[in-house]
Parts: C-alpha cells; structure tokens; sequence
C-alpha cells in the first residue's frame, strides 16, 4: 500500500501500533455514536486485510487523528470501491475529513480503476453527508433500519454515490 498525501492529511498504511491509539478514537462518545465499541476482531481484520479491507491511519503534523478504508467489490459487472471513515472528536469540524476523502477519492478512481465509489453514512449524521457532498458524493437514497449498533435500535442509512466522471 502507498502513502496517500492531501492538503493537509496524510494517509498512511495502518500499522499494529496504531491499534491502541484508534481504540481510544473509536471509543469517544462521538465517534462510537456512530462506529459502536472498537473491538479487537476488527481492528485484526483491518491489519490483515480479512474482509477485503485496505485500511489507512490519517495523520495531521504526525499525529493520529482517525481512520479511513475502503472495501473493493471485484464482479466485473459491479465493481465499485466502498469507503468508511472516522475522526477523533478534536480532529472533526476542521475540513480534515472532507481532505482525507478527496485523497482517497482520486487513488480509488485512478490507481485502483473504479468507476463507482459509493459511501453511506447514518441519515442523521449531516455532518458527514455535508462532508461527502463537498466531496461530489450524491446521494441515491435512503436505506431504512440499514444499521443497527450494538445495544441500539436501527438507524437509516443515507447511500450515496460519485462516479469516476464526476471527479
């Protein structure tokens, strides 16, 4: 994997050592809010690569500030890339995730070859699909009951959509 630079955002291969320092991200109040608990499984499964996962650290000025992936979907007929993203509660509100999705965003549609890249974050979380939005995400609709957290109810999904023409 390669080392992804933005404006502001590096994006770097996840790495063993990162694992601590994301558990505790994940675990703020507004990032589990919408992630859920870290759990270890997940965390081995994003270092390995299990599930189709490539998974970065996004860095500001060397420091942790969050997580970015994405999953690949390789049927011929279908193929598009997923991406998911969290941010620390004192990295969130300054434009960094807006750059840590339009870095990806370019090595997904020319490095990787998709013409689709889909993301499809909480219907309330309008923080995010702003972010999305700014990014040339569209949204396609609204999945109903699509996410459940543990301990919780299901909430809506909102997908939404860039096309490698859109970029």
């Amino acid at each position: 994997m390669t080392e992804l630079r933005g404006e502001r955002v590096v994006l770097r291969p996840l790495a063993a050592e990162d694992v601590p320092a994301l558990r505790a991200i994940q675990a703020q109040p507004g990032v589990a809010r919408w992630w859920g608990e870290p759990e270890d499984a997940d965390y081995e499964e994003k270092l390995s690569g299990a599930e189709g996962v490539t998974a970065f650290a996004i860095e500001v000025d060397g420091e942790l500030v969050g997580l970015i992936q994405y999953q690949e979907e390789d049927d011929p007929m279908y193929r598009h890339a997923g991406i998911d993203l969290f941010l620390s509660e004192a990295a969130q509100g300054q434009g960094l995730g807006l750059d840590a999705v339009r870095t990806i965003t370019p090595h997904l549609i020319e490095e990787r070859g998709h013409h689709r890249l889909v993301i499809d974050p909480a219907a309330d979380n309008v923080a995010a699909i702003r972010t999305y939005e700014k990014a040339g995400f569209k949204p396609v609709g609204v999945m109903r009951r699509y996410e459940r957290l543990p301990g919780g109810d299901g909430h809506d999904g909102v997908l939404m959509d860039l096309l490698a023409d859109e970029l």
